[in-house]
């Protein structure tokens, strides 16, 4: 693993604790990148099933993955950093 990965997991790590730790609410559009972006990094796919109450809830999760589809690993980790330091790291 090279330095620059090395940064960039760490600088990873430190977001997701960051954004587990804070008392801040988000508009459902924010939260809903959040998990993308996080389960992206990861190399995850959503595991969310619709269940007949949840089927607008399913539709957004599933707007949100088809929009980082895309993008490799390493990019969601740095729009993961990007949105904790919009949102979490924020003072207002």
């Amino acid at each position: 693993m090279s330095i620059e990965q090395d940064s960039l997991d760490k600088r990873f790590n430190d977001a997701v604790l960051r954004a587990s730790n804070t008392d801040k609410v988000f508009p459902p559009d924010v939260h809903l990148f959040f998990y993308a972006y996080y389960k992206r990094a990861l190399g995850e796919q959503h595991s969310f099933a619709p269940s007949g109450e949840n089927d607008l809830t399913y539709a957004f999760v599933q707007n949100a993955f088809f929009q980082v589809r895309s993008i490799t690993q390493d990019e969601a980790k740095q729009l993961y950093i990007e949105t904790v330091e919009k949102y979490v790291d924020s003072d207002d």
